[in-house]
């Protein structure tokens, strides 16, 4: 996998858990609303590389504590693709720096 490779997968991963954070956020917002169907939000890896996030109303009630957990991992999991981006920066820009010298 070359270094833009990378990039692009934690990129795709960060997006992926900003997308899980929005549906957790509403889960939040919404948890007192008549009716309200929980949005659940699945991961599927994708051929070229990275992840997809997809949204979908599941038939269960907005637990709190849930909500609670999903978000720290959504947190963590965002991190780690932040940290993933920034080294696959620093050595594209090492790599750079050698072509030019």
């Amino acid at each position: 996998m070359s270094i833009s490779g990378i990039t692009n997968t934690a990129l795709s991963g960060m997006r992926a858990q900003t997308t899980r954070i929005g549906a957790i956020a509403n889960n939040v917002a919404n948890s007192s609303t008549p009716g309200y169907a929980r949005l659940n939000t699945s991961l599927t890896s994708v051929a070229s590389g990275g992840v997809q996030a997809t949204v979908s109303p599941t038939a269960s009630d907005v637990d709190p504590a849930t909500e609670l957990t999903d978000l720290l991992e959504a947190e963590q999991s965002y991190k780690a693709n932040a940290v993933v981006f920034e080294t696959g920066a620093d050595m594209w820009e090492m790599l750079m720096s050698i072509k030019r010298d």
